[in-house]
C-alpha cells in the first residue's frame, strides 16, 4: 500500500446464494472495500462467476486471507462451526441469526465477542424498526414482540412438519406456525432470520418470549413481515407500535427485492463499534 493510501476494508463472503452473488458484486464496486475471499460449499458454484484469485477452497484457511469483515450468507451452521474463530480474526456479521435459537451457540458467541478485539453485526433485513425494539428492551419498557410473516408457499424452505403443511396449502392462505421464535427457528432456519433479529434486538424477552407467525398465502407476489410492538401500559392505555413491510418478490424466491439494499447499508454500517453484539 502506498505512503498515505487509505487502507481498504477486507471483505471475506461465506456462501454464494442470490444474497452472497449480489454482495460480492457490490463489494467491488466500492472504493474503501475489496474482497478477501469468496467460499462456497460447492466450489464448483463459484467458477467463471468469481475471479481465481478470491476463490478460498478450504473455509479452514479463510485467516490467510487477511479479512476485516466477514460475512455469513450461507446456513446457520457455519456460525456454530466457524464464528468462535473468525471473531478471533474479524468482525463477523451473521447473514442467518437463527443460529442463536441454539443457547449454547448464543452464550458462546456473545462471551466470544464481549472478550475480544472483534464485535458480532447483526443486520435488520426485513425487520423495520430493530434499534427502536432494542432502546424499549434496553430500558425494560418492552413487554410484548410479535413477527408475523408471510408469503407465497414457494417461497419458504421449511423443515418438517412445517414441510408438509406448507405442500399443502392450495388456495386459500395458511397459518403455518404460531408460538415462539426459539422453536420455531430449527423448522424454518432459511426463512425467519428476521425474527431472529427481533429477538436479539428484544434481548430482554429473547428467543423464548418473542412470538412468530409464518403464514403461506398462494396470492402474494411479496414478502409481507408484520411487526407488532408492545410496551407499557393497559387497556386503552396500552403503548403499542404496529408496521408493515411489504417487500415485492417473485414466487420462490426466499429474500425480497428491497431486503438486499437492506443488507448492503448493514454490511457498510458493520464497523467501528467494537467488541459485542450489535445490530447494523
Amino acid at each position: 500500500m502506498i505512503s498515505g493510501e487509505k487502507k481498504k476494508r477486507r471483505v471475506g463472503v461465506v456462501g454464494f446464494g442470490h444474497l452472497g452473488q449480489f454482495l460480492v458484486r457490490e463489494i467491488q464496486k466500492i472504493e474503501d472495500y475489496e474482497l478477501s475471499f469468496v467460499w462456497n460449499r460447492t466450489s464448483t458454484a463459484l467458477k467463471g462467476k468469481v475471479d481465481d484469485k478470491y476463490i478460498l477452497e478450504d473455509l479452514h484457511s479463510f485467516a490467510e486471507r487477511t479479512p476485516d469483515l466477514i460475512i455469513e450468507v450461507a446456513h446457520p451452521s457455519i456460525t456454530a462451526d466457524y464464528g468462535e474463530t473468525f471473531l478471533d480474526v474479524a468482525d463477523y456479521m451473521i447473514g442467518s441469526p437463527t443460529a442463536f435459537a441454539n443457547l449454547d451457540v448464543e452464550n458462546k458467541l456473545r462471551k466470544k465477542a464481549s472478550s475480544g478485539r472483534h464485535g458480532i453485526y447483526i443486520p435488520s433485513g426485513a425487520l423495520w424498526g430493530g434499534p427502536d425494539i432494542k432502546k424499549m428492551a434496553d430500558r425494560g419498557t418492552l413487554q410484548g414482540l410479535k413477527v408475523t410473516m408471510k408469503k407465497h408457499p414457494s417461497c419458504y424452505k421449511l423443515n418438517e412438519p412445517l414441510k408438509t403443511r406448507n405442500d399443502q396449502v392450495k388456495s386459500d392462505a395458511v397459518v403455518l406456525y404460531d408460538g415462539c421464535i426459539r422453536d420455531l427457528c430449527p423448522l424454518a432456519p432459511n426463512n425467519v432470520n428476521t425474527m431472529a433479529a427481533a429477538a436479539l434486538a428484544a434481548h430482554n424477552l429473547g428467543f423464548d418470549k418473542t412470538q412468530g407467525c409464518i403464514v403461506a398465502d398462494p396470492s402474494l407476489e411479496a414478502h409481507i413481515v408484520e411487526v407488532d410492538v408492545i410496551g407499557p401500559g393497559q387497556n386503552e392505555n396500552l403503548f403499542t407500535v404496529k408496521t408493515i413491510r411489504h417487500n415485492p418478490a417473485v414466487p420462490g424466491a426466499v429474500t425480497g427485492n428491497a431486503t438486499y439494499a437492506s443488507f448492503l447499508s448493514s454490511m457498510l454500517g458493520a464497523h467501528s463499534q467494537g467488541p459485542g453484539l450489535h445490530l447494523c
